[in-house]
């Protein structure tokens, strides 16, 4: 996958930060070595990114990512709405004092713009950014070949960022800080009534209401939700094959004049059967093994 934008050739530079407490994105004024450090810290997103032999996967909410993992999803995904709203916002407020509270920053991006009028946004979790204070951590520089503690607040930026955004896709290094930048736990939980209604219409057979309940509470349960309707496998699942396996499984369903229902207890079962997450193996006579599948993948 290509990234669509040319790195050697930036015409400008960006930098800002996310606050919590106003929960907006504002601008930065920074001198040109800040810019240039950005720069090296998207070349150094990039080659990591390259670096990685199974990637880019698509991004997938109920699979469990590694710490450092080639992934993507497009950027018109409804998944990446934050997200794409701080990459196509026109002007951003420019806040001087943005940074007098560090417990405040969430994150810090920086937006660039290529010799082709190129967009690329690069973020990152504000961990290792925080303000490092004196007080707490008696910082010191040499000065006149003298060791003398720093007065000033520092903020420590990355090696690398935990995404990158272009016009086509949003490219992921780090899964687990494009999930706390988009805001994604919420978002996903938010999304339950839209996507159990989506798959309840190439599932016309399944009653929803007790999942869609259980799964408004319970992240996991919204993320397998998400995942089955991005999967795109729905429409065509056969009634009878599907009861097949979640008797198979162990996941305990009726049917009623035509309606299949889930016992409670088993909605969790039965979204890991659509999301093909439960399966049999019968390699012994006689003694068939159910398993639940960590991960799942196409062969």
């Amino acid at each position: 996958m290509n990234l669509e934008f040319d790195l050697a050739n930036v015409q400008t530079t960006e930098f800002g930060v996310g606050l919590d407490n106003e929960q907006a994105f504002v601008a930065l004024p920074v001198d040109k070595n800040v810019k240039t450090a950005l720069r090296d810290m998207v070349q150094e997103t990039w080659a990591a990114m390259q670096k990685d032999e199974d990637g880019p996967k698509r991004y997938e909410p109920s699979e469990k990512h590694g710490s450092i993992e080639y992934l993507y999803l497009p950027k018109d995904d409804e998944m990446v709405s934050a997200i794409r709203e701080l990459h196509d916002a026109a002007n951003l407020d420019i806040v001087t004092g943005a940074l007098a509270e560090p417990s405040n920053v969430f994150c810090y991006f920086a937006r660039f713009t290529d010799h082709q009028n190129r967009h690329l946004t690069a973020l990152r979790r504000a961990s290792k950014f925080k303000g490092m204070l004196k007080s707490k951590n008696r910082l010191v520089r040499i000065l006149d070949d003298t060791l003398r503690v720093i007065e000033d607040t520092i903020f420590k930026l990355d090696n690398d960022f935990d995404f990158l955004v272009d016009s086509a896709n949003v490219h992921i290094l780090h899964p687990s800080g494009f999930e706390f930048a988009g805001k994604l736990r919420q978002a996903i939980l938010d999304a339950v009534p839209k996507n159990i209604e989506a798959i309840q219409s190439e599932l016309n057979f399944v009653v929803f209401d007790g999942i869609k309940e259980y799964a408004a509470k319970r992240p996991r349960a919204a993320r397998y939700l998400a995942s089955i309707l991005a999967n795109g496998e729905n429409k065509n699942i056969d009634k009878s094959l599907l009861m097949d396996l979640c008797k198979q499984t162990g996941v305990a369903v009726t049917e009623s004049k035509g309606k299949v229902t889930i016992a409670d207890g088993h909605e969790m079962g039965f979204l890991e059967v659509l999301d093909r997450r439960r399966y049999e193996v019968n390699l012994v006579k006689e003694d068939p093994e159910q398993y639940r599948a960590a991960s799942r993948r196409k062969l």
